[in-house]
């Protein structure tokens, strides 16, 4: 089998030119054209050409079974209890196996948490009491290893404490929420690489003990997807689904303020970026404090790095934002600000 890499994708200039090469040489089961004339596969994909993107068709939701768009806004609080007068915050999370659409007709074999790639952005207060059952619905042995602070029993990392959770068993975390900021959950089985790369991550959020000021609070998780097993990426992403916020834009309002929870957990590239158009941001590193560290409209990050953005927009109008890596943005993460 003949391998095509991200660069050969590139050579018609974007993703559309792509998908019809894809379709012929990544071995991947239920792959089909999303550039052919004879419509999306059980209705799914609508066939206008993006005039930004040169991309045909979308991807609908209900394939999936989650929407880029709600993910942007959706908090997963957990169910709460209290036990000894203090606050006991508790999730259910499993793991499976799922194919899932990243581009117009373009699928991947992916691992998820609770369904979704991301997994589901969990939320909690400082100080409290973190629960979480995890069990794994894979076929794969799984973790779930937490950024913050514990104890190794709840590290999530094999050969430790209960260390690898086998297909079918289950295991509970448990540990308080500390430090404030924006922290981020994965699998650690090896190989480690694989392990997150196939999807399972998601973005965990403790705020801090006073809040933070009201905002409209957005959740982007910059990732990528390795379709056909050459440990680099065709296809790139905000919450899973290439150019999802090119054709659909994210509503917001002016001269509202606007918070981003940005996380990177794009493997087999070392560093990803964000830049937002006609615009600046205050940049909160790993969210872990109240001032910002600076005021700039580009930032990078490694794997695993967070930050919170904050920012209004002045104006009225459409507003790119994208990674200021321009293959990046070629093969799926850009998208546009509607402020109303």
């Amino acid at each position: 089998m003949k391998k095509i890499s991200r660069r050969k994708l590139l050579t018609g200039g974007s993703l559309a030119a792509a998908v019809p090469a894809l379709h012929a040489l990544v071995p991947h089961q239920g792959l089909h054209d999303a550039l052919g004339a004879g419509g999306g596969r059980r209705g799914h994909a609508h066939r206008s050409r993006d005039h930004h993107t040169g991309v045909v068709g979308r991807v609908d939701p209900r394939v999936n079974g989650f929407d880029p768009h709600e993910i942007l806004r959706d908090f997963d609080w957990g169910t709460v209890r209290r036990e000894g007068g203090r606050v006991v915050r508790e999730w259910e999370i499993v793991a499976e196996d799922k194919e899932i659409e990243v581009a117009p007709g373009v699928k991947f074999n992916a691992w998820a948490y609770n369904g979704r790639v991301p997994g589901p952005t969990l939320r909690a207060r400082e100080g409290e009491r973190l629960r979480i059952r995890f069990t794994n619905g894979s076929k794969h042995p799984h973790t779930i290893h937490f950024h913050g602070i514990h104890t190794a029993a709840h590290d999530g990392v094999p050969g430790v404490g209960r260390g690898n959770v086998q297909p079918g068993e289950s295991f509970t975390y448990e540990f308080d929420a500390e430090p404030f900021g924006l922290h981020l959950y994965h699998c650690h089985s090896n190989p480690l690489a694989d392990h997150i790369a196939k999807g399972l991550y998601g973005a965990f959020i403790i705020d801090p003990r006073d809040g933070r000021p009201e905002a409209d609070e957005l959740v982007m998780v910059q990732n990528g997807f390795d379709t056909n097993f050459d440990r680099q990426n065709e296809v790139y992403a905000v919450n899973t689904v290439a150019f999802a916020y090119m054709h659909e834009p994210i509503r917001v309002r002016r001269d509202e303020l606007v918070r981003i929870y940005l996380v990177n957990v794009l493997e087999f590239d070392p560093v990803n970026s964000f830049h937002v158009h006609a615009n600046f941001f205050h940049r909160f590193p790993t969210g872990t404090s109240l001032e910002p560290a600076e005021l700039t409209d580009t930032i990078v990050q490694g794997q695993g790095q967070r930050d919170v953005l904050e920012l209004r927009f002045p104006y009225a109008g459409r507003y790119m934002f994208h990674a200021h890596v321009s293959e990046f943005a070629d093969l799926g993460w850009m998208g546009f600000f509607e402020v109303v």
